[in-house]
This record gives structure tokens, sequence and C-alpha cells, in this order.
């Protein structure tokens, strides 16, 4: 029986520095809007729903972010790079708003670009981070996953970590019905309240047959050690990807692995409909946009 490994004072627990965010799927349900603009850089109310997650990464304490992309998306390399031009251009037209707005997009984070040639899964994505990453601890972020919360959910995988120590995954809690779209954590025990640490991990299971209704999405705080488990995932025999949730599974028989319940809520923007949604929903908090969003709704239901 192999040993396992618990973490068990905060003297090792290394500071979590580096995020990943894998961006280089096609974006196909988001066609035709997505075949020249990256899905993730799609509006969301006034800015790009991956800046989103960056912003959320950095108020964190993560100071790198480490992207994932294909050739053809250069365009987010763009958007959070320098660009003297446009920046002189509007000095010179005295919009210091937007100024300060594009600024401040290059200057969230130390950026790295990373390519992935062929897109072949989330775990083959993260493997490509491995030199960067190092053997420190790092955060997984969904990069069209965005959560809707008062504490970033990249701090609450963070809080467990420093109180627990060893990786943490981010769950939602779902039904019967809608379960088997996620990894469905098996739990050994409620730590606290939402925090839980586990015993395995089932991708996709069939209805029925998930071990509990929490799901596994968005956000993975992960130990290093992970991208040994990576190398050992063979591709997956229908699609060829290989992919993250096994080589977790793998981890959880070596080191205590945990779950965090997000307090907030998951927003799906790499699903069409659920981005229609997050755009009304965040339009109703903006502080300019509010008033006259909330007229139009109360518009529309009276006619």
């Amino acid at each position: 029986m192999e040993e396992i490994i618990i973490i068990t004072s905060m003297n090792n627990f290394k500071p979590v520095r580096k995020a990943v965010i894998p961006v280089a799927g096609y974006g196909t349900r988001f066609l035709p809007a997505s075949k020249a603009i990256p899905k993730e850089l799609l509006p969301l109310v006034d800015k790009p729903v991956v800046q989103y997650i960056v912003e959320e990464a950095v108020s964190a304490g993560i100071s790198e972010i480490v992207f994932i992309i294909s050739e053809n998306k250069t365009a987010i390399e763009k958007h959070f790079s320098q660009d003297l031009l446009l920046e002189d251009f509007l000095e010179k037209k005295g919009k210091k708003e937007a100024l300060a707005t594009i600024q401040k997009a290059s200057n969230l984070a130390k950026f790295v670009f990373i390519p992935q040639h062929q897109p072949l899964g989330l775990g083959h994505a993260i493997l490509q981070a491995r030199d960067v990453i190092g053997d420190e601890p790092f955060m997984v972020f969904g990069g069209d996953d965005v959560m809707e919360s008062d504490i970033p959910a990249a701090e609450q995988l963070i809080e467990v970590y420093h109180q627990y120590g060893g990786s943490v995954l981010g769950v939602i809690q779902a039904t019967t019905e809608t379960i088997g779209r996620y990894g469905a954590v098996d739990i050994k025990e409620e730590l606290s309240s939402g925090v839980f640490s586990l015993k395995g991990i089932v991708e996709k299971p069939p209805f029925g047959q998930a071990p509990s209704n929490y799901g596994s999405v968005a956000r993975w705080l992960l130990m290093p050690q992970i991208f040994d488990e990576l190398t050992k995932i063979q591709p997956d025999s229908h699609c060829g990807e290989i992919q993250l949730q096994p080589a977790i599974a793998s981890l959880i028989s070596q080191q205590e692995v945990y779950a965090k319940l997000y307090q907030g809520i998951y927003r799906d923007c790499g699903n069409v409909v659920e981005y229609l949604k997050a755009n009304l929903a965040f339009s109703l908090k903006h502080r300019e946009f509010k008033k006259e969003i909330y007229a139009f709704i109360q518009e529309i239901k009276t006619k």
C-alpha cells in the first residue's frame, strides 16, 4: 500500500504565486463570432471575459500568469501587452480614462505565453507550463469560467490550502441530472462547512453513478506533483486528449487532496446561453449601466 503524505505544518507551505490559463481551444460553440476573435476575449459588459479571470487571480496574490495559447490566438497576447502607439494616441487626445484602462490590463501581472500546437486536452495544456511553474503550487483557471462572488474564488481555494495544505479543487453543487458534465468528487470527510477531504474523483460519471453531486470545475489549486501524474495519463480513447481528472485521481492516492464548495455563482461563459445570462447579471451590477438595463428589462416585461 502506498504511503499517504499529509502536510500538517504551515511552515512547509510555499506561496501560490503562479497561475495557468489554458486558452488554446477553438471555441466552436461561439462560431462564427469566435472565428477571428478568441472566445475568451468576447466582452462581458465592458471588458473581455478572460480579464475578469486575470484580475481575480491577481487579487488573490498571484503575480505570474501563464497563458497556454494556440498559434491563432495572438490577440490574447496583444490584449495583455503594452501598445505604445495606442497609448500615445489616447494621451494626445486627452482620453485619460481609456488610457488608464488599457494600461491596467498590461500591468496586472507578469505574463508568459506558451504555444500548444494542438488542442490535446486540459491535462496536456497544463503540462506545457511545467518548466515555468517548477516545484511550486499553482492555480489553473478555466479560460472562460467566471466566478461571481464577494470573496474571489481563487482566494477561497488558497485559504483552504493555507489551512490544510495539498491540492484544492473548486466545486459547485450540481443536480443529479447535471453532475455528469463534471468531475464528481468522492468525499472522504467534511472538515468544515463546504470543505472536504477526498478519496477519489470520477470524470463525467454516467447518470446515477456519481459518488456525490459536487462537481470540480473552473479553478484548481495544484501541487507540482500533478505534472508527474499527467505524464502517466494515456490519451482518451475517444477524443485523443489528455485529461486532468485522471491525474488528480492518481494524486489523491498519494497525498491529501481537498475540495472547496464555492461561495458565489459560477458563470460558464463558454456556453452561449450562460454567457448571455452573465452579461445581463453583470450589467445589472454595473454602476454606469444598471439603471438603463433594469428599465429595459421592465419595458420588455410589459410587452
